[in-house]
Formats: C-alpha cells, sequence, structure tokens
C-alpha cells in the first residue's frame, strides 16, 4: 500500500465515470474518498452507490456539504465543473488543492502519456494512433474518449494515448506527456473559460515553459495553432505542410513523413486512407507523427491506416437509402466541425440536417460554406432561426424549417440530392442526452426507410 494516500481525505467533485475511477483507485490505496455531486440521486446511480459504499467511498447528492469538504487533502474533480462555481471557490478560500482525474493518473504512473488536444478531431487521433501504436507495442485509449486513465493504473502497457479536453487540462497543472499534440483551435466552450483567452490559454497550458513534453505536434493548416508552434522553443513537429525537417504531408495524391532533410518517406497513398475528408487526413497526419516518435515502422502504421474504422458519430456512413448515401456526423456540436465535414463532400449535392442547441458562435464562415457545398439545409432545434437569419443574410435562401428531429429526417429524405448529411453544428442538450444518442436516433430512423 503506498503511504501517501493511506488516511488522506480526498474529496470526489462529481458521480462521473471519472470520479468514479479515482475514488476506487484512491480507496484501494488507503485514502478515505467521498463523493460529492449535485445532482440529485437518480434510479441508474442506486447500483453504483451501493458499489462505491461497499468500498468505503461515501457519497452526497443534491449538495456540496461543508462535512465532505472540510479536512479534505486534496479535491479531484470531473471536468465538467468551472472554476467560476461556487465549489471551486469554496475550495479556494480553505486552500484545498484541486486537480483532474488525469492529472492524478499521471502522477501515480510511470507509463508515458500521449495526450491529444484540440476543438476537433481529438477522437478520431487518439482513435487512430492508439490502433497503430497496438501494432508494435501496447497502447491503452484514455481520457476525454470515455475510459478514465486511474482506471488502467497498474495494466501492463508501454503508453497511454490520452485525449485531453481544455476543462481536464485547466485542472492539469503538472500533467508532462511524452507527446503532446494540438490539433487545432476555433471558438468553443467560451462561457465554462469565461473567453476566448481563457479557451486558448487552457489549450496552451499542454506546453508551457515549465512543463514542456518531450515532443510537441501542431497543425500547420490552423492559423492559431500554427502561429503558437512557430514560437515554441521546444523540440516541435508540424503536419499539413512540408517543411525542411520534423513533419507530415500530403503531395501527389500520398501522405509523407520527414525527419530529417532530404529524407522523405513516403507513407501511404490517399486512395487507401478509409476517412472521408480533409479533416480526417489531418487526423491521419498527426498519427503518423505520433507513432513514428514512438518507433513504430512505416509497413505497420500502413497497416493499422488501411483497417482502422472511423469512430461512430464523425463523418460516419450509415447505408445507401431510398437512393441517398446517408452520413451520421452527430459529433459536429460546433459550426468549424459542420465546416470539415462539408468539404468532404464537394462534387456531390448534399442535403444537410443542422441545428440544436447554439453555442452562439460566428457563422461568417458556416454560411459562406454551405452557400460553396450545400444544396438544401433542414434546420431544427434552438438555434433553427439564429442559423436561418444568418444564412439569408449570406444569400441563402433553400432552407427548410422544422419542429421536431424526425421531421426533419423526413424533409431531408424528400429531396433529390446524392448525400444527406447530419452535421449539426450545435451542440444537442434541447433533444438529447448527447451527440451519442442523437447520432443513433438518426441512424435508427433512417436505416427504418430502408
Amino acid at each position: 500500500m503506498i503511504r501517501k494516500w493511506f488516511d488522506k481525505k480526498v474529496l470526489i467533485l462529481g458521480l462521473s465515470k471519472s470520479g468514479m475511477a479515482a475514488a476506487k483507485y484512491l480507496s484501494s490505496k488507503g485514502a478515505e474518498c467521498y463523493i460529492t455531486e449535485k445532482k440529485p440521486m437518480s434510479d441508474k446511480d442506486v447500483e453504483l452507490v451501493n458499489e462505491l459504499n461497499s468500498l468505503g467511498i461515501k457519497t452526497e447528492f443534491e449538495h456540496h456539504s461543508e462535512e465532505f469538504m472540510n479536512d479534505s487533502y486534496i479535491a479531484v474533480t470531473s471536468p465538467g465543473i468551472p472554476p467560476s462555481s461556487e465549489i471551486m471557490k469554496k475550495l479556494a478560500e480553505q486552500n484545498i488543492r484541486v486537480i483532474s482525474e488525469i492529472e492524478l493518473a499521471y502522477l501515480e504512473t510511470q507509463v508515458p502519456f500521449i495526450a491529444i488536444t484540440g476543438t476537433n478531431g481529438k477522437t478520431t487521433t487518439t482513435e487512430l494512433t492508439n490502433f497503430i501504436l497496438n501494432k508494435e507495442f501496447k497502447a491503452e485509449k484514455c481520457g476525454n474518449i470515455g475510459i478514465p486513465p486511474c482506471s488502467l493504473l497498474g495494466k501492463d502497457t508501454d503508453f497511454y494515448v490520452c485525449e485531453v479536453s481544455s476543462f481536464q487540462l485547466t485542472y492539469s497543472p503538472s500533467f508532462r506527456p511524452q507527446i503532446a499534440v494540438w490539433m487545432n483551435f476555433t471558438p468553443d466552450h467560451i462561457d465554462w473559460h469565461g473567453g476566448l483567452d481563457g479557451y486558448f490559454e487552457a489549450k496552451a497550458s499542454l506546453f508551457s515553459n515549465d512543463k514542456k513534453p518531450g515532443f510537441a505536434v501542431f497543425n500547420a493548416l490552423d492559423e492559431k495553432v500554427y502561429e503558437f508552434g512557430q514560437n515554441y522553443s521546444g523540440e516541435k513537429f508540424f503536419f499539413g505542410k512540408e517543411f525542411e525537417t520534423n513533419c507530415s504531408y500530403i503531395k501527389d495524391n500520398a501522405l509523407y513523413f520527414k525527419r530529417k532533410s532530404g529524407c522523405e518517406e513516403k507513407i501511404i497513398d490517399l486512395s487507401e486512407i478509409p476517412l472521408v475528408g480533409n479533416h480526417n487526413y489531418q487526423n491521419v497526419m498527426a498519427s503518423v507523427i505520433c507513432a513514428k516518435i514512438a518507433g513504430v515502422s512505416t509497413e505497420r502504421i500502413r497497416e493499422a491506416i488501411k483497417e482502422f474504422k472511423a469512430p461512430e458519430h464523425r463523418c460516419e456512413f450509415v447505408a445507401n437509402i431510398q437512393g441517398h448515401e446517408v452520413y451520421n456526423d452527430s459529433k459536429a456540436t460546433n459550426p468549424e466541425a459542420a465546416i470539415f465535414a462539408l468539404q468532404s463532400f464537394k462534387g456531390k449535392s448534399l442535403t444537410l440536417i443542422a441545428g440544436g442547441t447554439d453555442k452562439m458562435t460566428d457563422l461568417t464562415e458556416f454560411c459562406d460554406t454551405v452557400k460553396k457545398y450545400v444544396n438544401e439545409v433542414v434546420l431544427t432545434g434552438l438555434a433553427k432561426d439564429r442559423f436561418a437569419s444568418e444564412l439569408r443574410k449570406n444569400g441563402y435562401e433553400n432552407i427548410i424549417m422544422t419542429e421536431t428531429f424526425n421531421e426533419a429526417v423526413d424533409k431531408a429524405f424528400e429531396s433529390d440530392n446524392q448525400v444527406i448529411l447530419l452535421s449539426p453544428a450545435c451542440s444537442s442538450y434541447d433533444m438529447f442526452s448527447g451527440y451519442e444518442e442523437r447520432g443513433r436516433v438518426f441512424k435508427d430512423y433512417a436505416l427504418s426507410k430502408k
């Protein structure tokens, strides 16, 4: 038993997957764990609470009590709780340090982390990097992808491939991965971070001077990330453009990697990559760099890319239905992600289903992209009126307004266009529990029309 946790009181904020994993791990090391959850206890929580109580882990719901908080050695937070919340203010007043579950796992293991962050593309890049590494090593995917790294501690593995959100980075002050990847940066989660600068700073903290990663990987096609990368003083690679050294890029319809000047290596023809769209080529280039740094052979990298299947809800091909190619891109929860998807269908007639809970980001580029690539837009959800207004201001009139999600799908199938694409450019909480449920409902309803 590790003495540093024995008899220490630890506060866990939130009955989330990461919170439970942290509590179970720390309890196994002798800590006294208290989970505090602001939401009421649901029926599905009963079994979880019974399991936790059997391990000696205490739980409370509907409030954060002084009893649970007082005299805590440390607090481990779920990623959704903002620094501006009352509980965070109270913890600061008591000088109780707050860390993420990822930070905790990092402090408790010697296994190197490969951390992947960005506004869009994190999950696909994490999945693909993990898939490639497992051709020659033992690797475990974790983090914001839905698998808490604390649940993997003690497992025999060579790498943790960790998707990291800005929320998690905010509470990870000493997290220093072996490889850190910054996919892109566009406005998102502005309210949580108190502004765009706060969001950028959270992402950039992964590369701060006092905890530089062993290797940094930056997207040369993203203006803000590229500018940051140019000024970064550590060991770095770029993807998306060709440079003298340390890069992955596309030319002559193939993907290349270069470590040293004059040592260009062809990795794979674009025609062999099963993922749809230019944005996915960026994901592949980032994964190739990670795999090359880790020591995976080119042959194994090529083999893995060919075999890889895209994660669900990310430009996912559903089926050919009633003469339409149907794609589920429910994970496009902001306009920038939808833009990437739309650009993937250049040259095909396209009906777009969009709308949901509006993140109130600028729609100028989204509207320009719709005008360029989309034949018809079907709008639904709380955001539909603003989206329709902005599209019309930009001279786009081929808009259908609907009251329900199923009606939106019905209207899309009335079109004569080749492609029906769900790429909402909005979050899903006005109608669904998350983008996963929205995507599943879309697929099930579309497939019922076969």
